[in-house]
């Protein structure tokens, strides 16, 4: 089965792509199905977004876990307008109208039901998935490249691959939590104890940080999880030479033989896979660089902190404004680093603009670097089209975000530019997530995989008994035991 280099470098050219099709892939419809699930959450939190920049959220004064449809009659409406007027946000807003009233509702409303909608396509969906839908029979054997083949299970039964159950469990439980989340933050702003409130009546930042925070980490293990279906052949199946398909299907069932991404990592180079590796670190610390500077803007928000130091890169004509930043009256003294207009916003422009340099940085190291250049001819690149793709949406989107936040800023947050302004910071974080998901073929996990296959191959090849495999070590004479059992 071993191959040359340029015949490596021909199958591999194509990188390690998200199979969309049932032909080759009988868990497409469930990958499908996750990312149309997390694309609808994207549009949550964006509308989300827009119901906090109207000051919407506080409209509707009571919250039913079913939903109810909006008032229709002008007697409907009328009641709901004098509800509204017995909590604390009516004394600051008392020159509002019946039709001011319905244009802040319906966005609140909008935001609750598309919440909604939200949890019964996942929920649907994870029903239909696990009790209805079977996968179309498939071959044994399919095709993967012109040189190589996928050997698949004949007995795959279900649309969602094994062991993925727990993870769509946590997801719907996410789902469910977040309404309640959503339901704690609201009423923050609803309590008799804020009728005093001098300053503009605002939901709690802390559990508007919550809030928003928890659909990002929803939407995020979404994305991942329905990019790990799309690739579950490429990651899992054994991948063998389709002259010699049949001869190694016995092996192939033994689980001596490497998967598509295991073959991979094993043909690139030392210096190959260390370039992969250090990019792989460095994407995933902008992911985390990037899902810090969306809860610093929930803080943002939650103080209303944009509509103050509205020039770049200063603040009121300092880099660091150390008088503002520091406000005696907050005890203890860490409630400045949440709650002071100057810190909060000071944090937000560090982390804003320490992900825009990290994702730039990572984005020129992975597209660059030798290693992932090497041409087709010559070595297998460390750097798939996929990650490729991914490294300059990452930086394109990063800096495109900087930009907009700072144009945000300077126009005094007008609606339209700050919703915007969040949006793109989900595009940066998904584009960050698809550079990771892309190089996982440099992942601890994989390496260990490929170490463990080549352990259990040369025992079956040569046999030996536990002194032989006994020098490895407990952990591979383990791994080794379970997976020749198995």
């Amino acid at each position: 089965m071993a191959q040359s280099t340029p015949t490596l470098s021909k199958i591999y050219s194509q990188g390690l792509p998200l199979l969309t099709s049932t032909s080759v892939n009988p868990h497409a419809p469930v990958g499908k199905w996750l990312l149309s699930t997390s694309s609808l959450v994207l549009a949550m939190v964006h509308i989300g977004g827009i119901t906090r920049l109207t000051k919407s959220g506080l409209s509707m004064t009571d919250w039913k876990p079913l939903g109810s449809r909006p008032p229709i009659t002008a007697e409907e409406w009328n009641t709901e307008f004098e509800r509204y007027k017995t909590f604390p946000e009516w004394q600051q807003r008392k020159s509002m109208t019946v039709d001011d009233f319905k244009y802040i509702y319906y966005w609140e409303w909008g935001h609750r039901m598309m919440g909604r909608v939200v949890g019964v396509a996942f929920g649907g969906g994870w029903a239909y998935y696990t009790w209805m839908h079977r996968p179309k029979a498939v071959g044994s054997v399919l095709p993967f490249s012109q040189s190589m083949s996928l050997s698949v299970p004949t007995n795959v039964s279900s649309a969602i691959p094994i062991g993925y159950q727990p993870r769509l469990a946590l997801l719907f439980a996410m789902g469910g939590m977040q309404g309640l989340v959503g339901w704690w933050m609201v009423k923050s702003g609803l309590g008799d104890d804020r009728r005093g409130d001098r300053k503009e009546i605002r939901v709690s930042p802390y559990r508007l940080a919550a809030h928003l925070g928890m659909a990002v980490g929803t939407y995020s293990l979404l994305v991942w999880t329905g990019l790990n279906v799309l690739s579950h052949p490429v990651d899992v199946y054994p991948a063998v030479a389709k002259e010699a398909s049949t001869a190694i299907a016995d092996a192939a069932k033994q689980k001596s033989v490497l998967s598509v991404i295991e073959q991979y990592t094993k043909s690139l180079t030392p210096s190959a896979l260390l370039h992969a590796q250090r990019t792989r670190v460095g994407v995933l610390s902008t992911v985390a660089l990037t899902g810090c500077t969306i809860l610093s803007g929930a803080f943002v928000a939650g103080n209303d902190a944009g509509n103050a130091y509205n020039e770049f890169p200063l603040m009121n004509g300092q880099f660091i404004p150390w008088d503002d930043m520091v406000n005696n009256e907050l005890v203890p003294r860490w409630r400045n680093i949440f709650e002071n207009t100057a810190t909060v916003q000071w944090n937000h422009r560090m982390l804003g603009t320490c992900t825009a340099i990290s994702a730039l940085g990572v984005a020129s190291y992975g597209l660059f670097h030798p290693a992932g250049r090497a041409k087709a001819a010559q070595s297998v690149s460390s750097m798939t089209p996929q990650v490729k793709r991914g490294l300059l949406a990452l930086g394109t989107a990063a800096t495109a975000q900087m930009s907009l936040g700072i144009a945000t800023l300077l126009n005094y947050v007008p609606i339209s530019l700050a919703a915007c302004h969040q949006l793109g910071s989900l595009v940066v974080l998904t584009s960050g997530i698809y550079s990771a998901h892309s190089l996982r073929y440099a992942s601890k996990s994989v390496l260990s995989s490929i170490g463990t296959k080549k352990a259990c191959s040369t025992l079956l090849e040569k046999g030996g008994g536990s002194g032989s495999i006994g020098k490895m070590g407990p952990p591979v004479v383990a791994k080794v035991t379970d997976s020749v059992k198995s």
